[in-house]
């Protein structure tokens, strides 16, 4: 008997909900956009029914992160995209929508879902006319492999196909890659600090390497984090902690503005909404971060 295979909700309540008054689009910095979208190497994954989950624990939360209330500057939370027609009309149509958003000079949070995500974040704010900026990866795999399994859409993918749109990318706490992923972070001058030194040295804070755009777009595997903090089937030892990620965050953001993030491979657990509310807790404090350094 073949194992059913996980399906999205349809609806689910905005980030924060009745805590906050809703905000019109035109009147909301922060657009959290639900993205569903699962290539074929999760199918069987729970990643699907992570947006839902994350703007369900969402719910639960104070508005103020402990520094400031960055719900004031309004959060509008979007219909979830859809994600189905294959991978990609899926991306074309997630980039449709975070190009949308980019064009009114808004700050769109791309909840997923797979890893491929990001390709089409980018993408999207290619396609907005969105110039010199960067991308910071926080993740434990490089995903600068040119093909999986001879797929170009796949997660493991989604890195090379961003240095091939010629955006540069600065990648932190990657602890899991091959040979080939060595040789493409060389040839496409990927900078980097891996989790073997940011996590044995207790690193807090970052510098950006000296030529990297003073724009950039904020990517989190969930895969970045020890798992300890985010538990995943994919999880590799070794990874950043919750404090660490926050700190490093808030160093970046004092170096360049950040113009948009996501946040992707999530797993949620039945039974354990504990998860469900660290990612909510986490997109809500960048969001504070983001406010205090850019609004």
């Amino acid at each position: 008997m073949s194992t059913p295979k996980p399906k999205a909700q349809s609806s689910a309540p905005a980030f924060l909900g009745g805590a906050v008054k809703p905000a019109k689009p035109a009147d909301a910095f922060f657009h959290v956009v639900p993205v569903p979208f699962v290539g074929e190497r999760h199918k069987q994954s729970t990643m699907a029914t992570a947006p839902d989950a994350v703007l369900q624990a969402s719910q639960n939360l104070e508005t103020w992160d402990g520094r400031s209330n960055p719900s004031r500057h309004g959060i509008h939370t979007h219909a979830a995209v859809d994600c189905k027609g294959g991978a990609e009309k899926a991306l074309q149509k997630i980039a449709g929508e975070i190009s949308a958003i980019a064009k009114q000079n808004k700050f769109a949070i791309g909840l997923g879902g797979d890893g491929m995500i990001t390709y089409a974040m980018v993408k999207g704010l290619l396609d907005a006319g969105v110039e010199n900026f960067g991308v910071i990866q926080i993740d434990a795999q490089a995903d600068l492999k040119d093909k999986d399994d001879g797929e170009q859409w796949s997660e493991a993918c989604v890195m090379k196909r961003i240095v091939d749109e010629d955006v540069p990318l600065f990648q932190l706490g990657v602890r899991s890659f091959s040979k080939e992923e060595a040789d493409a972070r060389r040839v496409n001058g990927v900078k980097f600090y891996d989790a073997d030194w940011l996590v044995s040295r207790n690193v807090q804070k970052v510098e950006l390497p000296g030529e990297f755009p003073d724009k950039v777009f904020l990517s989190i595997d969930v895969d970045g984090f020890d798992a300890s903090v985010f538990p995943s089937p994919t999880s590799v030892p070794g990874g950043l902690g919750w404090w660490q990620v926050l700190s490093i965050i808030e160093s970046i953001s004092q170096q360049a503005d950040i113009i948009g993030m996501d946040f992707t491979e999530f797993n949620p657990v039945a039974g354990k909404p504990v998860h469900d509310t660290t990612a909510a807790l986490l997109l809500y404090r960048i969001m504070g971060i983001v406010e205090r350094s850019r609004l």
